[in-house]
């Protein structure tokens, strides 16, 4: 008996399916705090991914050395799980394409993603991803490398939906701090920390106006990081708010001790899970049919969300049940 369909290649036919990333994008500015969160991520596994930063993380005058770091960071056997990317400078800094040519020509074959930061507009982020296509085909990488976002512009905020669209895009960033300093003191400091930053106008909107651009685009939307570093709960407010309140899937990083809590947060309830498992065991069986379950009924418009919830949860180490995960993740 030929096995029963997978989800994957019933409900996507035809269709972008939605990228599942790790909650938490985790940045590490020097070679000694990358090797830190590798060392993390090997004992909690890839439910969270590495960001090394070529930017803000880059030396004045030392950037094509610190970018050689980063892709031999990338190459290392510490990249276990292959969930480290990199962030390079924008597109006004006299290094930026010296940074695509190093990582991509060093690390192409195993970058998690490369992350353009302040943009200042959709053909800013075009003209980079260009430049790393263009990179890729230099060097014989035959992969297309994931580019990642950063909001933190008026430009890029205005332009939100074309960058979302554009090809290979699969992560929508919002770049808070540089976003209120972009408002020249209209916006307060306060905004730049909780609970500022989920009450000021101008931040709520742009923080819905990403999320709405991204996720109608099938991009993650990934939330700025908090500026708290040691309390526990204050960390996982600020995610679990970021998740509920305004739709992010993911979110930054900058110290190991928000990884834990941002991941917490973002997980689906886990009485969710235990449906989505149900639901779609049931629905593999029937053939991807519609079915009964709990009295309601399901067909492929509800699998789709089930599957999509059920893959977000393996991806945030939840225990899927046993049966689910042996048949759809086996």
């Amino acid at each position: 008996m030929p096995p029963l369909p997978h989800p994957e290649k019933i409900l996507f036919q035809g269709e972008k399916p939605f990228p599942i990333l790790p909650a938490v994008d985790h940045y590490a500015g020097s070679e000694k705090l990358m090797r830190k969160a590798l060392a993390v991520q090997h004992e909690l596994g890839p439910v969270f991914d590495i960001t090394c930063d070529c930017e803000d993380g880059a030396r004045a005058g030392a950037e094509a050395e610190h970018a050689a770091m980063a892709a031999a960071v990338v190459m290392s056997g510490d990249n276990r799980f292959g969930r480290v990317g990199a962030r390079i400078h924008d597109i006004t800094h006299p290094h930026w394409e010296q940074d695509v040519e190093i990582l991509v020509s060093q690390a192409g074959r195993r970058l998690a993603f490369l992350t353009i930061p302040k943009p200042r507009s959709a053909a800013d982020a075009a003209l980079q991803i260009e430049a790393i296509r263009c990179a890729e085909e230099k060097h014989g990488i035959e992969r297309q490398i994931p580019v990642h976002v950063l909001i933190e512009t008026h430009g890029a905020l205005r332009d939100a939906w074309e960058i979302a669209a554009l090809d290979r895009v699969e992560s929508l960033d919002f770049g808070l701090m540089d976003f209120v300093s972009g408002h020249h003191g209209a916006i307060p400091g306060s905004a730049m920390r909780s609970p500022g930053q989920f009450e000021h106008p101008l931040v709520v909107r742009a923080k819905c106006d990403i999320a709405a651009a991204a996720l109608a685009n099938g991009v993650v939307p990934s939330h700025n990081v908090t500026t708290e570093l040691k309390d526990i709960d204050y960390i996982r407010r600020d995610a679990e708010r970021a998740r509920r309140e305004f739709g992010y899937l993911r979110m930054w990083s900058i110290h190991p001790n928000q990884i834990v809590p941002i991941v917490e947060a973002m997980r689906p309830d886990f009485s969710e899970v235990e449906d989505a498992s149900n639901i779609l065991i049931a629905a593999q069986d029937a053939h991807w049919g519609p079915i009964q379950h709990a009295g309601k009924l399901h067909d492929r418009a509800s699998y789709r969300y089930y599957w999509e919830l059920l893959k977000r949860a393996s991806a945030t180490g939840m225990a899927v049940p046993e049966e689910a995960r042996t048949r759809f993740f086996g």
